[in-house]
């Protein structure tokens, strides 16, 4: 029985993906290389910022110091963040209905200045209770390893056969699949065919129905 829902923070929560696409576009044009979404994203997606340079390091070709690049891509996508950030649409109406019957956290990978300005703009601290757990801030391992489900689990005193994950990366699914957790995903990001490893693909919140 589902007691525990953990949302994935961007491209679930937050629609941030745009911005992402964005930036590692610029990112890669400083440097001669044209951004191949379809090869590179969903390699990215759920890794944390070092770890998302090294495989951007690999698979174009580029060289440099990690984290100095890191910080560069970081700031292509802050400026954005600062400008403008909005609930994933459908979102905050599907958490409405699900908050008086579900234990709720986020749990993610995403930077923590950047999920503090989104945090700032969103109040999603409020909207969670303060239960957002980021894995770079609790130094765990990036997606598609379990950690960050495992021990969001563990602080909500859940077992990972009561959570449902709600993802929209394959790496997410894969985490969810590793934790031993209900997973659906929302094509916010990814096409149907990358996020088959979920035992529901959606294409909105409102496709999700009864749980």
């Amino acid at each position: 029985m589902i007691e525990t829902i953990i949302f994935d923070a961007e491209g679930v929560v937050i629609d941030t993906e745009p911005m992402w696409d964005k930036a590692q576009e610029e990112f890669l044009r400083r440097r001669g290389v044209v951004y191949d979404r379809a090869k590179l994203k969903h390699l990215l997606s759920g890794c944390d910022a070092l770890k998302a340079i090294e495989i951007t390091k690999a698979e174009c070709g580029i060289s440099g110091n990690t984290r100095l690049l890191s910080e560069e891509r970081m700031e292509l996508v802050r400026r954005q963040l600062e400008e403008q950030v909005e609930f994933i649409a459908g979102f905050m109406e599907f958490f409405q209905r699900v908050r008086p019957a579900f234990k709720t956290c986020v749990a993610t990978a995403m930077a923590g200045e950047l999920l503090r300005i989104a945090d700032r703009r969103l109040r999603l601290s409020e909207l969670f209770g303060g239960r957002i757990f980021a894995l770079t801030a609790l130094g765990l391992r990036s997606k598609p390893n379990p950690d960050i489900f495992l021990h969001a689990a563990s602080q909500l005193g859940s077992k990972p056969e009561n959570c449902l994950v709600i993802e929209d990366a394959p790496h997410g699914v894969e985490a969810a699949r590793r934790a031993g957790m209900r997973c659906i995903a929302i094509t916010t990001t990814y096409d149907r065919e990358k996020l088959r490893g979920a035992e529901r693909v959606v294409n909105s919140f409102a496709e999700i129905g009864t749980l």
